[in-house]
């Protein structure tokens, strides 16, 4: 559809992403909110042009059943794995500004999700903030507390989005468009019979070739996203408001430490064209 050969690369968090793309390795990418304004806070030159999904209990955290964690207020004094910077770590500080839990009342583990699962094996962590398939790894050992669902509804919601280097989308808005239609045709088909979408289907296949996942895992995964039809993303809910999104974002990261300021506007950070 586009024209382009394309070489797919898999990174364990949004901090790799935003590196890539800084040094311009990499010129378009499906990004985490949270990085998301980490990055266009910092002055990374790219554009938001589609919301991949929403987050949903694809992210969750999820305790050791020996942990002593039945419920989040449970979490404090105890040691909980996140990739540093991700989706999944700013829901994470959502869930402890929510039960009115200090940062500082817990240790955070900074791991790549690549390294979670050996982590929680070892013992190093009793809990983990984490995405599939890593999520469905542990949870054989683990019980679910909070997904990224919950956290949204607590005011603090994610998603991951298709980003461009502002220069490469300005030179191929033509591909942009044709890129976006045909993975906008993919989320269509799976709302249309989810059903279908079985461990033997060709697009879970696919799927799990592309991620490192368990075919059988695949279908619960994709359960766990919400997926947005091109023509519902330039509302306020997504699209529309992504510019606000990344602003309550960084303001939120500033207050904890994580960045040092946010800008005043995101709107060049979101290319709707």
């Amino acid at each position: 559809a586009t024209g382009w050969t394309i070489e797919w690369r898999q990174f364990g968090s949004g901090t790799e992403v935003i590196a890539a793309m800084a040094s311009g390795d990499v010129q378009l990418a499906e990004l985490g909110s949270s990085p998301l304004a980490i990055g266009t806070s910092q002055g990374l030159e790219i554009q938001l042009f589609m919301i991949a999904e929403g987050l949903g209990t694809a992210e969750s955290l999820i305790a050791k059943k020996d942990s002593g964690i039945a419920s989040l207020a449970d979490i404090k004094g105890k040691r909980v794995a996140v990739p540093v910077g991700s989706t999944a770590h700013y829901s994470l500080m959502g869930a402890l500004a929510h039960e009115g839990i200090a940062e500082t009342d817990i240790t955070i583990v900074n791991l790549p999700a690549d390294q979670i699962a050996a982590a929680w094996d070892s013992g190093q962590v009793d809990a983990a903030f984490i995405w599939e398939p890593v999520q469905n790894q542990i949870l054989q050992t683990g019980t679910f507390i909070v997904g990224a669902d919950q956290t949204a509804a607590w005011g603090y919601p994610t998603f991951d989005g298709w980003v461009v280097n502002t220069e490469f989308a300005a030179a191929n808005q033509d591909k942009l468009v044709a890129f976006a239609k045909t993975l906008d045709e993919v989320n269509k088909a799976y709302l249309a019979d989810p059903a279908a979408w079985t461990a033997e289907s060709n697009e879970v296949k696919l799927i799990a070739q592309m991620t490192g996942a368990d075919p059988a895992q695949v279908p619960g995964i994709l359960k766990g996203f919400t997926f947005i039809p091109l023509a519902d993303q330039l509302g306020e809910t997504w699209l529309g408001g992504a510019a606000a999104n990344m602003k309550t974002t960084a303001e939120f990261l500033v207050r904890a430490g994580r960045i040092d300021a946010a800008v005043e506007d995101y709107s060049s950070f979101v290319n709707t064209a």
